[in-house]
């Protein structure tokens, strides 16, 4: 049984969060050659001030774009 888990910062509209998981479920299995039913996907929403890239959390990032430093 395939178990995926998919991390993203929070933020994406909760409709194409659904459409991915379910084209990630149906391209394992058609990749594995898996049934469809064996596979697991999920989610999950991870505030930006709890991801960081480089040393900067994604929220202080933003903020940074926001201003015009980057």
């Amino acid at each position: 049984m395939p178990v995926i888990h998919i991390s993203l910062v929070e933020g994406r509209d909760s409709e194409r969060v659904k459409a991915c998981v379910k084209a990630v479920a149906h391209t394992v299995s058609e990749m594995l050659d898996a049934p469809l039913e064996s596979i697991r996907v999920y989610a999950t929403s991870v505030p930006a001030e709890h991801w960081c890239v480089g040393g900067e959390t994604k929220d202080e990032i933003a903020a940074k774009k926001k201003e015009g430093g980057v």
